[in-house]
């Protein structure tokens, strides 16, 4: 079987074509970037929720943007997408040998660009959104009733279905180009008309002696010039990103050796939530046992009372479900919750 495989690589070598064990890790090196970044980002909100907690919200539409910008600068300038460059390789037309200094078609390249960064961004909020109505199922009592929440409950049961289907065309496809029968490892590629290939010396010297077109010439309009100063600055911001991801794609396995199962326990000790200091306004608050059930939402007595598990606090069910649902955070502390934090407290005299 050892010697299949040596023959297999062998032979994907000689016929310029990158192994199955190229591919797949450029594959895996964007996937090992986001979960590293959004750890970095739940750190900050964490710490400091008024002025981090909009990243920690947005940091699917952030990530997007940035991502969009990182791969059209590859895209553009050689040919690749980040993680493929970053391993040496190329995007070429299946059906051409156009240089990578020259670029891709436009087509191509629109294609590339949004099946690099839109579809991941659909894919996570598609999960988020199936997570959150599950969530939702398990403490909400009331049926749809409308054809709209029918159709969309039906869609969030298909919804993983089609995710098994395309995750079974996946294995079929590397199945396929690791045997020599098809020209694209994954069915990404296939869609937007490419396939991967070495980045040749010749291709890295074109780019090297390719002009960076940073002059302005006299005899353009105010409108290119403008278009050539975004450009130049949208292109300054993706070499930043690009320059950062570079230096910090070689700590991910540090990150992954810190996050394993065996540091579990110690990273958790580190990073726990402290313990909530009381609210300001119940500090001269009378004690008495009447007042120690109020809600501090509402401030009447609490009913149906339910704890929040990243906080300790208890507050009427009603009033903690629908601040939580809106704000995805404790009314008290400010730490970022969700409806699964809800713990319902059954008392002696419930």
């Amino acid at each position: 079987m050892a010697e299949r495989g040596a023959h297999l690589t062998t032979a994907a070598a000689a016929e310029d074509r990158p192994s199955i064990f190229e591919v797949l890790a450029q594959d895996s090196l964007m996937s090992a970037v986001k979960p590293a970044l959004q750890h970095a980002v739940k750190i900050l909100a964490t710490s400091n929720p008024a002025r981090y907690g909009v990243l920690w919200r947005r940091f699917d539409e952030i990530y997007a943007i940035l991502d969009l910008l990182l791969q059209h600068n590859f895209l553009s300038h050689t040919s690749a997408s980040f993680s493929e460059n970053f391993y040496g390789l190329k995007r070429v037309g299946t059906d051409s040998t156009r240089p990578a200094h020259l670029g891709l078609h436009r087509r191509q390249h629109l294609r590339s660009l949004l099946l690099l960064a839109l579809l991941p961004y659909l894919h996570t909020k598609l999960g988020k959104i199936l997570a959150r109505q599950r969530d939702e199922d398990d403490f909400s009592i009331r049926l749809p009733q409308s054809f709209t929440q029918k159709l969309y409950r039906a869609f969030l049961a298909a919804y993983p279905f089609v995710c098994m289907a395309w995750d079974g065309w996946v294995f079929c496809q590397q199945l396929l180009y690791v045997f020599g029968k098809t020209r694209t490892h994954s069915p990404l590629l296939w869609l937007a008309g490419v396939k991967l290939s070495y980045l040749t010396a010749h291709d890295i010297r074109s780019l090297d002696l390719k002009p960076s077109g940073l002059a302005l010439s006299p005899s353009q309009s105010i409108r290119e010039k403008l278009q050539h100063l975004i450009s130049i600055a949208v292109g300054g911001v993706a070499v930043s990103l690009s320059t950062s991801l570079s230096i910090g794609v070689f700590f991910l396995q540090f990150l992954e050796w810190w996050y394993s199962s065996e540091n579990h326990s110690t990273v958790k000790s580190l990073t726990s939530l402290p313990t909530p200091p009381p609210p300001l306004h119940l500090h001269n608050q009378d004690t008495s046992p009447t007042h120690i059930k109020v809600c501090p939402l509402c401030r009447k007595v609490r009913t149906n009372e339910t704890a929040l598990s990243t906080s300790g606090y208890v507050f009427c069910y009603r009033c903690i479900y629908v601040y939580v649902k809106a704000n995805h955070r404790c009314p008290l502390t400010g730490y970022p919750s969700g409806l699964q934090h809800l713990i319902k407290i059954y008392t002696p005299d419930g």
